[in-house]
């Protein structure tokens, strides 16, 4: 019975998802059946879209500099949640991880209110950038802390003995073995960061990312192929980063001989 309930749920979770491929390469506007035959134009039409483009580069500045932000954070806070101990660390860490259970469309008005009413600053790319590091961070830190917690502290304490101080213990020692976790933390938010889309519809100025222009494309049924397309590729990128973090993570664990026991979150 559990199995068939699993089965059930993953369909109606993926089905729609199985879609996109199918009328991506549908030789029509109508999203619907029957197909009308096969074609690859609008993969073709995604190529000549200045604007899309200009989402694209957008969405790849902003997945770039929150995932690298987000991962130096989350490296300094996972440490110091494994190997530190100090009056307030459980406080701190249930507010850092607040991110992942509180409703993103009351972060983005929060943030929104914050950054228009109180800083009074413009919306541009960088308010998206900040917006992302805040909701990233989470994701690296809780990847970040099985790195830490795998690794032997006796490893970095013969280090020391060996004459090395600490700042060389973390970079020769620390760094490298913890590395496919970084990897992981590094594919995990940018992937978070290029398809988020309720933070980025209210922080976007006049540059919108990738997730809000598809968002306007929706007012064009003509051009719901092309969204179809675009969509397909995402797909397809993020299964790849997620295959590729989640490998990472297997061989750090493997290096550190430590057991298998879930997933990278």
């Amino acid at each position: 019975m559990l199995r068939a309930y699993v089965f059930l749920f993953l369909a109606f979770l993926y089905a729609p998802i199985l879609l996109l491929p199918v009328f991506a390469f549908n030789d029509g506007t109508v999203i619907a059946f029957p197909l009308n035959g096969f074609t690859t134009r609008w993969f073709s039409e995604m190529t000549r879209s200045r604007e899309l483009h200009a989402a694209l580069a957008n969405s790849l500045t902003v997945a770039v500099a929150a995932s690298i932000l987000s991962v130096l954070l989350g490296l300094a806070a996972a440490r110091a949640n494994v190997r530190y101990r100090f009056p307030g660390k459980a406080t701190a860490m249930g507010l850092i991880m607040l991110p992942l259970v509180l409703p993103e469309i009351i972060v983005a008005t929060s943030l929104l209110v914050v950054v228009v009413r109180i800083f009074e600053w413009p919306l541009t790319l960088w308010t998206v950038t900040a917006a992302h590091v805040l909701i990233c961070t989470p994701f690296a830190v809780a990847i970040l802390n099985a790195s830490f917690q795998a690794l032997d502290p006796a490893m970095e304490e013969a280090a020391i003995d060996l004459g090395e101080n600490r700042a060389s213990t973390f970079r020769l020692i620390t760094l490298p073995l913890v590395m496919p976790g970084i990897v992981a933390a590094l594919l995990i938010s940018f992937t978070i960061s290029l398809d988020e889309f309720i933070i980025a519809f209210f922080l976007t100025g006049s540059d919108p990312t990738l997730p809000v222009y598809i968002w306007s494309l929706l007012r064009f049924p003509k051009l719901l192929p092309v969204i179809m397309a675009l969509g397909t590729i995402l797909v397809i990128l993020s299964v790849l980063i997620l295959a590729l973090a989640e490998w990472n993570r297997r061989r750090g664990l493997a290096r550190a001989g430590v057991k298998n026991t879930g997933g990278f979150l």
